[in-house]
């Protein structure tokens, strides 16, 4: 099973991903790992499309089954049959800005309020955050919305502040129709 959680920033598929693939016990591979090149300052410097692509169909290739999570929205046409699944999950705006802060906190810790650049950068990713629901950008609503309609695979869509494991059960019992219909 090729499964792919999305969502906004912050609507938790790194962390609905790794929950799952250890029930299901497959790897997990997350996109920003291959989106961004390693550099001083994290998720600062883009690869270029063709090169991420390559890195992560290398890191899948030895793997029948495996998740995606993070928008893949914007690397190609490949992914958009790539899939036996894609999840789409959505938090209520202020919850994910909430939980976006927590993280930026956690990640960083002090530094992006007493360095400048640091602080011009946070406040640029919160802006950006906070403009998925009503913006027009690469990575928005209405361009997963769009999106979500050319993929070759069935898309489940969960909606709400669900828990880590309620969500799991959601999709779990769409893995057991996809395997179900197939048999």
């Amino acid at each position: 099973m090729k499964i792919h959680l999305f969502g906004a920033s912050g609507a938790g598929s790194t962390t609905q991903g790794k929950d799952l693939a250890a029930k299901l016990h497959i790897p997990y591979f997350d996109s920003d790992d291959y989106f961004w090149a390693p550099s001083a300052v994290p998720f600062t410097e883009r690869r270029p499309e063709e090169e991420r692509n390559a890195l992560l169909k290398a890191a899948l290739e030895p793997y029948d089954s495996w998740i995606i999570g993070g928008s893949l929205v914007s690397w190609g046409d490949y992914w958009k049959t790539a899939l036996d699944l894609a999840v789409f999950l959505y938090v209520p705006h202020p919850i994910r800005m909430e939980r976006l802060k927590t993280r930026e906190m956690d990640r960083y810790g002090e530094i992006i309020r007493t360095d400048p650049e640091r602080q011009r950068l946070h406040e640029e990713f919160m802006e950006w955050a906070a403009s998925y629901d009503t913006g027009n950008i690469r990575r928005s609503l209405a361009v997963h919305m769009a999106w979500m309609h050319e993929l070759s695979c069935p898309v489940l869509t969960i909606k709400g502040d669900y828990s880590i494991e309620e969500r799991r059960e959601m999709i779990m019992e769409r893995i057991r129709e996809i395997v179900s219909q197939a048999d």
